[in-house]
């Protein structure tokens, strides 16, 4: 797999929320990190996501906003 994002963290799926449209997947990527993302059940079921399966989570985002508390 070759992607043009550089962000790309392979992991382990943990758990999957599954909804009615949508599903919340949480992927453990290592060292207590853990990446958790909203994708629709359709991608869910066609790219048969399950828990103990190995995924990647790619990250591409073209802003990111940066805050700190007051």
């Amino acid at each position: 797999m070759k992607l043009s994002a550089r962000n790309q963290f392979k992991g382990t799926i943990t758990n999957i929320e599954k909804g009615a449209v949508n599903g919340i997947v949480s992927i453990d990527i290592g060292d207590g990190h853990e990446i958790v993302s909203t994708i629709s059940m359709d991608s869910i079921n066609g790219l048969g996501l399950e828990v103990g399966k190995e995924a990647y989570a790619v990250i591409k985002a073209t802003s990111v906003i940066v805050g700190i508390d007051d």
